[in-house]
Formats: C-alpha cells, sequence, structure tokens
C-alpha cells in the first residue's frame, strides 16, 4: 500500500509502504456538526479578540502557516476530509495531534473564503521589553510602531524585520496582532519576531532611552536623509499610521527627526515600505561592521 491508497479508522491514519509503518493521531471520529464546543470556541476565537486575549491563543489558518509554527506551540490542530484525500498532505501531519472535520464544518471555521482545509490553534507568545533590549548577541535594532491600522502592513512588518534582523518591534496602538488577518500576513514571523505591546507609548520610549537606544523618527520635519545617520549603536525606528503619522507626542520624544528622499509629487510612502527601507539601511551597516 502507498501513501496515496493510506488506510482510515477511528483511532488513527496509517500510513504504510514495505520499509515501514507510521501513524498519524487523529483524535476520535470525525467531527460534523458546528454545534460541537471545539468547533463554537473556534468560530469565536475567529470573531472575538477579547476571547482571544482571555485564552492566549491566536488561529493561524492554511497550509504554509501550519508548516512555519514551532510544534511545540500548538494547542490544536484542524484538518478537513478533503484536505486528508490530497497527496502529500498526510505526511505533513506526522507527530502532529489533530482533529478531523467535515468540508461543511472547515468552511464555518475558516477565516478565508476558499480554506486550504487546515487551521491550527496557537499559544501566543510572551515577552518583556527586557527581552527586545538585552539581546546577547546584537545591540538593539528596534521598530516601534504606532497606530498602524492595516493587516496586511502590520504583517508586512514582521516580515521585514525579521528579514532586517530586527530584535523586536514595539507596538502602539496597532491592529490586533492575534488577528486571523494579521497572523497570516506575518507568514510565521509573529513566533520568531519578539514584540512588546505597550499601551504607554510614551512611557516606553523614555524606558528604551535610558537604555542607550537612539530614537530615530520618521517624520515630515526631518531635513538629513535617512543613510546620513550611523545605527551601528543601538538604534530604534520610530513609523507612525498610514494616514496621520506620529502623534505630536511620541514625535516629541524621538532623538532625531529623518526623512526619506522623494520623487516627484509624493510627501510619503507606505508606512510598511518605509520601515523596510530604514530597517534594512540599520542591517546594511552592521553588516559591514
Amino acid at each position: 500500500m502507498d501513501y496515496a491508497s493510506a488506510c482510515f479508522d477511528v483511532q488513527g491514519i496509517f500510513l504504510r509502504n514495505k520499509d515501514k509503518h507510521i501513524t498519524i493521531n487523529i483524535r476520535g471520529t470525525m467531527i460534523t456538526s458546528t454545534a460541537n464546543r471545539h468547533v463554537k470556541n473556534v468560530i469565536q476565537l475567529t470573531k472575538k479578540a477579547k476571547l482571544r486575549q482571555e485564552q492566549q491563543v491566536f488561529l493561524a489558518e492554511g497550509l504554509r502557516i501550519f508548516e512555519e509554527m514551532p510544534k511545540d506551540r500548538l494547542e490544536q490542530v484542524y484538518v478537513s476530509e478533503s484536505f486528508l484525500q490530497k497527496a502529500g498532505h498526510r505526511e505533513l501531519l506526522l507527530d502532529t495531534a489533530c482533529e478531523t472535520v467535515s468540508d461543511e464544518v472547515f468552511q464555518r471555521m475558516a477565516d478565508t473564503q476558499t480554506p486550504q482545509g487546515i487551521l491550527c490553534v496557537v499559544r501566543q507568545p510572551q515577552y518583556t521589553l527586557s527581552d527586545l533590549i538585552e539581546n546577547k548577541h546584537m545591540l538593539p535594532h528596534l521598530l516601534i510602531l504606532e497606530g498602524i491600522r492595516d493587516p496586511g502592513n502590520l504583517g508586512t512588518m514582521f516580515r521585514t524585520a525579521e528579514g532586517a534582523g530586527a530584535t523586536g518591534i514595539i507596538l502602539s496602538g496597532c491592529v490586533d496582532l492575534f488577528a486571523p488577518k494579521t497572523v497570516r500576513s506575518t507568514m510565521g514571523s509573529i513566533c520568531r519576531v519578539p514584540f512588546y505591546i505597550t499601551k504607554d507609548l510614551a512611557e516606553t520610549l523614555f524606558e528604551i532611552k535610558k537604555q542607550g537606544v537612539c530614537v530615530y523618527a520618521a517624520h515630515l520635519k526631518g531635513t538629513k536623509c535617512y543613510d546620513a545617520f550611523d545605527y551601528r549603536g543601538a538604534s530604534a525606528f520610530l513609523i507612525g499610521s498610514e494616514g496621520n503619522g506620529l502623534t505630536q507626542e511620541a514625535a516629541a520624544m524621538a532623538d532625531v527627526y529623518l526623512k526619506i528622499p522623494m520623487g516627484g509629487s509624493l510627501e510619503s510612502l507606505n508606512a510598511a515600505m518605509a520601515a523596510g527601507i530604514l530597517m534594512y539601511e540599520a542591517n546594511r551597516q552592521r553588516r559591514r561592521q
């Protein structure tokens, strides 16, 4: 019997070839009703930020993001009946305990219009401000975000921060990081980039400045271009909302205003693009060091 013709019973899915016998742990029988308490909980977690916070979990939907999630953070994995029937999918679930649900039920659980058939309940990472600043391997290289409201932008910033080697992200008044759309946009970086959600940005800025971190604000009042500064020391980039930029209170606490040169009639760039330019300039300088 090959992988494609694996057999299924209520205890599990058994994959056999001539050399080995592997078991995927599918718990119990297929769930076929949205009245199931676990299914109802997932549906509510999709919609309610308060419930996600109370349970300290978030939902990660899709095959690629399932592969990106640390397995020790998975609370539960749900797969659709049709997902299990596709070639290669069973092998991806080796050593992963999961529940199987009917396609109709999975459609109700999913946040996307055309779900891929796999959804994870993941335990939220927890960090302190010190975790972002006290990195043993490099000086602080922080991204500080105020009022970012677009889930796609926030997710892009997380991916870019990981690529640029940032030591962490501080968020104030931003869109819910654990909303399903934001999580999908991070493509797994949410579990790899340390972050700290502050309720008092001014106090947090004061604390990081006490630790010797220089705060650079992308601001219309900046007179020098971003590549005129030295970011090899402890540095943080302060980025404001897509529509309104930084509040006066936050901008006033920056040590330096800088600008990104614009051609044509543009006044500013997309917030995620601006953050990427600044973080990668710091990355370039540090690599040369």
